[in-house]
């Protein structure tokens, strides 16, 4: 907290009458104030910036180049009067003279007038003897030689700082509290010097080095640049392994595709165990790791409620899996989550083996799943193509060796490596909290070995290995690369996608926690967003996008082919278009994980987000646009390409009313029954109607009713009468969405 800073000792610093400061107070402020009165800092800032313009001048080069040297001749200069005393003469007693009282005389009288009086020797009078006048105790101490004036201490305290070759470590910015702590002075004197350089800075300001090191100028010392210590980089060994220490490791494979395609039951003829039976409907309700031997060779297969969660992982950091499986239904063919799954493996640069799975159903056209494969890239080997397509059946066991040798044959052309003799690394696949065990997680050791005993740590987590167990339910005592194992010790939960790393100094990995913990607070508060069109043109000019990823979803399938190629023919030197995934259909909360995970911005066409899309796209800051004609959003990327993207208005969804009853009247027209879901719905908003997640109409509300009573607006929880201005054909089941269209302002 800044000390009182008054009116008087401001009119003083500035050199100016206290009647000048009471008068800008009174005409910028109109507050009264008095030259004894503190001043607040909006106070103080008001007459800071007053001064500021009324003296500017056009360079401090000058000044700064002589402030030094001028300083210390001043107050050399300064003559210290008290200092100057000169010893009076001897006393000559004239013994003759018969006025002279002997007895009254005292030694200790010349002792007062010399300054050399005792502090245990206290004159008890207090009138001169010598001249019957007051004695004034303020002169005593005045004269005395161990009291200091302060033009003494201000000449003794700048001599000294000028003297001792001061070195001083700072950060690249420093509080201006901190600084003067470094620099062993008063807040106040750091302020002061500031001010004279024109930056009105408070205490707990932060002020760049090149600032902070002119500060320390003036004060005689120089500012050095400190280097941070790096814990992690003390505590965790990241170096980089040499070739003579590389040993072959197990491919980590994940299975993929559309549900009931037959994920969990390839997985399920693959390690001889019935999971799906033990499992609600048949659907994999976590995230497992298991680990097979074919031909004296292991493969770790990671089984995945679908590609959410494969997602997720990567959307922290992590990159875990080598190959990836995609299964789909011969029957079927390539379905929705099949096209995601695609492009999810894709954006992750993993390897991709399609097993075509249920080819002993009679319907089954293995053919035309591999001709609707060519339609997104994916082009089998015997066409020509670098990605192999198995015939599988999980229900009769055929084909399921063969698609594992496959697997080896690619991690064999990979040539995954590790170094089993290292500190471990690993990734979290899954955690939870046990009652009886307390925080366990599934780990995926990726390099190096894990041993009991280890000191570990995990995100913002940190334990001591006590016991582990494999994908067998056996206790082990170490587990080396691409072993899946099941961990306790952690003092908390970590989260799926955390890397573990094995250290050596409990002490400092408890320091690095808190630095990570610190971090996460100051990325909360950060303003850095992620990629949009808004600050696309900003990152082009910071070299920081070379590439504008683009999620599409439209209503139709001719809709997301047409946007795709004509954002793709958008491309430049600059920056490239890339549509990382296109598909009918509203947006989801898949579609947001992967725009999340991608650094991608979304693109909707005649389509809305489902309700838990939306707030993870506010939540992770992901971009959602969306358009109702092709043009528009060509012209909008074009424009943010270019850097012309300037918007006015903005779309602002302010509630969600669901159609629950249609009311024709004869005389009214069609009169939804309708109960508000989320927030409101208000009689001057404009409302989209929203079939299936396809926009069907927008209107603006033209009557809005609760029972009989006209009203302006019904909150979420209650249910009310809408009627539209133009659109009367109105179904049980669409939703109505609330908006109203506002100016802003870009910051």
């Amino acid at each position: 907290m800044m000390r009182k800073y008054r009116v008087h000792e401001l009119a003083k610093d500035l050199k100016v009458a206290n009647k000048e400061i009471l008068n800008i107070l009174k005409e910028y402020l109109n507050v009264e104030k008095k030259h004894m009165t503190a001043l607040t800092e909006e106070e103080l800032s008001v007459v800071f910036e007053y001064f500021t313009q009324k003296n500017q001048v056009e360079s401090f080069d000058e000044y700064f180049k002589k402030k030094n040297d001028e300083e210390i001749e001043k107050i050399e200069n300064i003559q210290i009067k008290d200092l100057n005393i000169k010893k009076p003469e001897n006393v000559v007693v004239d013994i003759k003279s018969v006025s002279l009282n002997i007895d009254k005389y005292n030694e200790k009288y010349d002792k007062i007038a010399l300054g050399e009086v005792p502090k245990n020797n206290i004159v008890a009078s207090r009138y001169n003897k010598l001249n019957n006048t007051k004695f004034n105790y303020r002169d005593r101490f005045r004269f005395s030689k161990k009291r200091e004036t302060e033009a003494e201490r201000i000449l003794r305290v700048t001599r000294e700082r000028k003297n001792r070759k001061t070195v001083i470590l700072l950060p690249d910015e420093i509080t201006v509290k901190e600084l003067s702590q470094r620099l062993k002075v008063t807040s106040t004197e750091v302020i002061k010097k500031l001010i004279s350089m024109g930056n009105m800075s408070s205490i707990n300001d932060f002020i760049d080095f090149d600032t902070a090191s002119l500060i320390s100028m003036e004060f005689f010392a120089k500012a050095e640049k400190e280097n941070k210590i790096n814990i992690e980089e003390k505590i965790i060994n990241n170096r980089k392994d040499e070739e003579k220490d590389l040993v072959s490791r197990a491919p980590v494979v994940v299975i993929m595709g559309h549900v009931d395609h037959g994920k969990t039951s390839l997985l399920d003829c693959i390690r001889n165990s019935n999971v799906t039976s033990g499992e609600a409907g048949g659907i994999t309700q976590h995230i497992g790791a298991y680990r097979v031997n074919l031909n004296d060779k292991e493969i770790t297969f990671l089984d995945t409620p679908g590609h959410e969660a494969f997602t997720t992982m990567r959307a922290r950091g992590a990159q875990v899996t080598d190959i990836a499986i995609l299964v789909i239904a011969a029957d079927d063919g390539v379905m929705s989550q099949t096209i995601e799954a695609i492009n999810h493996a894709r954006v992750a640069g993993v390897s991709i083996i399609v097993a075509i799975n249920k080819i002993d159903k009679e319907n089954a056209n293995v053919e035309k799943v591999k001709q609707q494969l060519t339609e997104y890239n994916i082009v089998p080997e015997e066409w020509g193509g670098d990605v192999p397509c198995v015939p599988i059946s999980t229900k009769n066991k055929i084909g399921i060796d063969s698609l594992l040798e496959i697997v080896l044959l690619v991690s064999d052309l990979k040539e995954l490596k590790a170094n089993p003799n290292r500190s471990a690394r690993g990734t979290v696949i899954e955690a939870k909290l046990d009652k009886g065990r307390g925080p366990v997680a599934t780990v995926l050791i990726q390099n190096g070995t894990l041993k009991i005993g280890d000191i570990v740590i995990v995100g913002f987590s940190l334990g001591r290995i006590r016991n582990m167990i494999d994908d067998k339910g056996k206790r082990v005592d170490q587990a080396g690369p691409s072993t899946p194992v099941e961990i306790t010790g952690l003092d908390n939960v970590p989260n799926g996608g955390d890397i573990l790393y094995v250290v050596f100094d409990e002490k400092l990995a408890r320091e690095l926690i808190d630095q990570r913990k610190n971090s996460k607070k100051e990325k909360m508060f950060s303003t850095k967003s992620k990629i949009s069109l808004d600050n696309l043109f900003e990152q082009m000019s910071k070299a920081d996008l070379k590439e504008l990823k683009i999620i599409v979803k439209a209503d139709v399938q001719g809709s997301v082919e047409a946007v795709k190629q004509s954002l793709e023919k958008l491309s430049d030197s600059e920056v490239k278009i890339n549509i990382i995934h296109g598909a009918v259909g509203s947006i989801t909360d898949s579609d947001v994980m992967l725009a999340n995970a991608s650094n991608a911005i979304i693109v909707g066409f005649n389509v809305r987000p489902e309700p838990d899309a939306s707030k993870n796209a506010e939540k992770n800051n992901v971009d959602l646009r969306f358009y109702r004609i092709i043009y528009d959003c060509i012209e909008e990327i074009s424009a943010a390409m270019k850097g012309l993207l300037a918007p006015k208005f903005r779309e602002v969804q302010i509630g969600r009313a669901e159609c629950r009853l249609v009311y024709k009247i004869s005389s009214v027209g069609t009169i939804a029954g309708s109960y508000v879901l989320m927030g409101k719905v208000t009689k001057n908003s404009n409302i989209r109607v929203v079939r299936d997640g396809v926009v069907i109409f927008e209107d603006k509300v033209l009557s809005l009713k609760r029972f009989k009573d006209d009203v302006k607006e019904v909150t979420q929880g209650y249910e009310c009468g809408i009627g539209l201005e133009k659109f009367n054909d109105i179904k049980e089941k669409d939703i109505l969405e609330s908006f109203v269209i506002e100016e802003y302002r870009d910051n």
